[in-house]
């Protein structure tokens, strides 16, 4: 996709909402620097401000002390929070996006949830679109799989490519239309990794973690489970209190469907037990992120 001539006004700038894992590694690896206004909520609190300011320095973006302030007059603004924070967040750019600004939304929320936020931007006269990041950004960082929908698809797809993306798809002209693709994909991927860490916290506590395991892979050859289980295992000790909250909306969207959630339910449970337990740094292996876990159980009890 061809890239389009950069501009020099401000309509060539960008308001990043939102500084966590995926913003720092989008602006630092696309060296967003001369084009990004940023602010993330952490710069609110005392206790949190420093450290979100070295991180804004980090990646060489300039650090904004309110989300107005880095809105406005931004020709696009790309949104990047928490599932819980996406809507509100949408709903205090909408109180200072440019008229005829783009709103690219890239939060892991419910169709119904983005049409919300949709409703918020386009009332303030921006235009909003509907993005969802198909992997996690870290190691694919810009190559990151993302598919776009909503009637200024296109324009958004153009920006992103000049922000350096490479792998960009448009889906359709339908707000909720990549967003559905997305949450309903994470009830299989999210789903999966809660139910290996609940079949190998079982077989450990049992003694037959080896036998289950080899009798997975004769099952399904060359699906390697105890190594999947290890990612799976490592992916939510890490994130499991986000990936928690982006399975909420995934019920939300199951339930707005009308197909029932029960199985993501119980997603959600797992997946915020586990990240609850902080094991942010975990061990090397399967087993030992096992022990960690028990470890951490029993403690616990």
């Amino acid at each position: 996709m061809p890239k389009p001539d950069r501009m020099t006004d401000t309509s060539d700038i960008i308001a990043v909402i939102g500084f966590g894992e995926a913003g720092q590694t989008f602006a630092s690896a696309g060296s967003w620097g001369a084009r990004a206004r940023v602010h993330d909520r952490l710069t609110d609190a005392a206790a949190t401000r420093e450290a979100k300011r070295a991180d804004y320095a980090a990646a060489e973006v300039r650090g904004c002390e309110t989300a107005a302030e880095a809105v406005a007059g931004a020709g696009a603004v790309i949104a990047l929070v928490t599932a819980d924070q996406a809507l509100g967040v949408a709903v205090e750019a909408a109180r200072s996006i440019a008229p005829g600004a783009l709103y690219l939304d890239l939060n892991s929320v419910a169709p119904e949830t983005k049409r919300s936020a949709a409703r918020a931007v386009e009332a303030a006269g921006g235009h909003y679109v509907d993005v969802a990041v198909m992997s996690p950004v870290q190691p694919a960082a810009l190559a990151s799989p993302l598919l776009l929908s909503g009637p200024k698809a296109e324009a958004a797809a153009a920006l992103l490519a000049s922000l350096d993306f490479s792998k960009i798809r448009v889906v359709g002209p339908q707000v909720g239309r990549a967003s559905s693709i997305k949450m309903i994909r994470s009830v299989m991927i999210k789903g999966l990794e809660a139910l290996s860490a609940e079949c190998v916290l079982a077989a450990s506590e049992a003694g037959v973690l080896d036998e289950v395991v080899a009798s997975l892979d004769a099952s399904w050859p060359g699906a390697d489970w105890g190594r999947r289980a290890d990612y799976n295992l490592d992916r939510m000790m890490v994130h499991g209190l986000r990936r928690s909250a982006e399975m909420e909306e995934v019920v939300r969207t199951l339930e707005d469907l009308g197909v029932g959630a029960d199985m993501s339910r119980g997603t959600v449970t797992r997946q915020a037990k586990i990240g609850a337990m902080g094991l942010k740094t975990p061990p090397q292996g399967l087993i030992a992120k096992i022990a960690a876990l028990l470890q951490k159980r029993a403690k616990a009890a």
